[in-house]
């Protein structure tokens, strides 16, 4: 359901934020993602300028009683000059707030279409497991790249026909100094962020949300979209370690 390549917009604000997705949008992108920790909801809205895009917001963990997620939608809605978004999620879990108080205010907006799917981010398997069971969330949006096992939640998506949404999916940039990446990459004459996301994207319940800061990387990463990687060539990124992980905050669950 998600389109598989989509723009994130973490850490830009401003006109460097508007003129990006105004920029992905013209490249093609069709999913442009953003939150209202970041700030910057007004600037995405003048980048899209009203464009047909799958669009996702997200709920900060201090918004998750159910009043207050209701305001969160509704701020986001004014910020980014909709009636709707198309995925509303949970930004951190919040275990001092019952999830399923929650994701019953995040129904109801659904119900109401002010939000056409509604999502988790930042939960372990089990998490993801209990708020499956409590409403109908469709996604989990996760750290996973090459070097990270999100083999867990992947299971939970198998079991439950349900989506991973890969953020920080070329980690950090390293990938590009993966020898075996590099090599798959020179083998097809692509950039090794180009596998990355072949790798990442050919997995059926898997999306990504790659940050790009100049038009020409914007446009070599939705160019994975085209690249088929061979089966030997996935086992050997598979073979990569994958306990690397980037993304660590006091309020982080136990992962998986």
């Amino acid at each position: 359901m998600i389109p598989k390549l989509g723009f994130g917009t973490w850490r830009l604000s401003g006109r460097e934020c508007s003129d990006a997705v105004a920029d992905a949008v013209a490249a093609g992108y069709r999913h442009v993602d953003t939150a209202a920790m970041y700030g910057n909801e007004e600037d995405v809205a003048r980048g899209l300028q009203g464009a047909d895009v799958w669009l996702t917001t997200k709920v900060w963990p201090d918004d998750l009683e159910p009043d207050r997620v209701r305001a969160s939608l509704e701020t986001s809605l004014r910020k980014l000059a909709r009636d709707h978004v198309d995925l509303f999620m949970v930004h951190w879990p919040n275990p001092h707030v019952p999830l399923a108080a929650t994701l019953e205010a995040m129904t109801a907006l659904r119900s109401e279409g002010k939000t056409r799917e509604i999502g988790v981010s930042n939960f372990s398997a089990a998490q993801f497991r209990e708020a499956i069971h409590l409403a109908p969330v469709i996604v989990n949006q996760v750290e996973y790249h090459p070097f990270l096992s999100q083999e867990a939640v992947l299971e939970v998506c198998r079991e439950r026909d349900v989506e991973l949404t890969a953020y920080r999916p070329l980690a950090k940039g390293e990938v590009a100094d993966d020898p075996v990446i590099a090599e798959i990459a020179a083998a097809h004459e692509v950039t090794p962020a180009q596998v990355a996301l072949a790798w990442l994207i050919g997995q059926p319940p898997v999306s990504a949300v790659p940050k790009a800061s100049s038009p020409e990387r914007r446009r070599e990463n939705l160019a994975a979209l085209e690249l088929e990687l061979t089966a030997e060539e996935r086992a050997r990124i598979d073979a990569l370690p994958k306990d690397q992980r980037r993304v660590e905050t006091e309020w982080s669950p136990d992962w998986d």
